[in-house]
């Protein structure tokens, strides 16, 4: 059987929120098969649960914000990403504020915490969402279209196109393609930082946000270059946090996908429309399980290698 997984141990971590600046505490503990993965507000009067759905998220600008209605937590998509490189299906996530840490900007020091505290198999299927057919949703014409497609694939597969004018980003790969199967998640992507301009910035910080960011937590840019002292972690990192991002905001769904995930200049919103629409067309896709791990496909039975 390809069983659910969770963590052996609970693990800590403290930073500042991206937009808030505000300081953050998170402690993810193991959970029970099926549980799946819930934030829960610990910082309130009574303690809030807001349990992971592509239905939870109710902000998508500039981050993944998901609420129960009485609660908010946002810019979970970093996190949300390392559970999906990791293939975690149970979690409890204790927060302390309402926007999980930035920490260095990409998924890997969430990588780094998930795999300290160890993953442990759990006496459950693994249920895996699966497309039948091709779901699609587009907005925009001409120069302001973007898209993003799921398709069948026996596996899971993302490929994601830039486009960016900007001298410091056309002159970097602008796509990238990512197979569960052949690369590897945290050596490939969890690196890849989250990324701005200098202009963008100072508006949003008079707009009260961003307010925890900096060099340390991404890559900022003013009109010509990178501005960060240490360069770019990928010659592709711009695409690559995309696909980072991308991981991240299908893994809201609650379970993982069996499919091909394209896109051209999506982002959270488009991401979340796109589950919208896959779960209100319930004939394009169906929920397996493994009972023979052999017959999953390559790179999801075997656990992530330790750092």
């Amino acid at each position: 059987m390809l069983a659910q997984r969770t963590l052996k141990s609970l693990t800590k971590a403290v930073g500042v929120g991206l937009h808030s600046g505000q300081r953050v505490e998170l402690t993810l503990r193991p959970a029970a098969p099926d549980t799946g993965i819930v934030f829960r507000r610990v910082d309130l009067p009574q303690p809030v649960d807001i349990a992971i759905s592509a239905l939870a998220v109710t902000d998508t600008r500039l981050a993944s914000t998901i609420s129960n209605g009485n609660a908010k937590v946002f810019t979970v998509e970093h996190l949300m990403s390392a559970c999906a490189g990791l293939g975690l299906d149970n979690l409890y996530i204790d927060i302390t504020a309402e926007e999980v840490p930035i920490l260095d900007g990409s998924a890997s020091s969430f990588v780094f915490l998930l795999q300290s505290a160890g993953i442990e198999l759990q006496n459950a299927p693994k249920r895996f969402v699966r497309l039948l057919r091709t779901v699609e949703v587009r907005e925009g014409q001409g120069p302001t279209t973007k898209w993003a497609r799921l398709s069948p694939y026996e596996g899971y597969k993302l490929s994601f196109e830039i486009d960016f004018d900007h001298p410091a980003v056309d002159s970097t790969g602008q796509r990238v393609e990512f197979d569960m199967s052949s690369g590897s998640y945290t050596r490939d992507i969890a690196r890849a930082r989250t990324f701005g301009f200098t202009k963008d910035v100072e508006m949003m910080r008079a707009n009260g946000l961003a307010m925890g960011g900096g060099l340390d937590n991404a890559i900022v840019m003013d009109d010509y270059k990178v501005l960060n002292s240490e360069g770019l972690r990928y010659s592709d990192e711009f695409v690559k946090h995309k696909i980072l991002d991308a991981m991240g905001d299908l893994h809201l769904l609650g379970k993982p996908l069996l499919a091909s995930y394209s896109a051209f200049r999506s982002g959270h919103a488009l991401n979340n429309k796109l589950l919208r629409e896959l779960l209100a067309q319930t004939d394009a896709y169906e929920v397996i399980t493994f009972e023979d791990e052999k017959r999953a496909p390559e790179g999801f039975a075997t656990l992530a290698p330790a750092w």
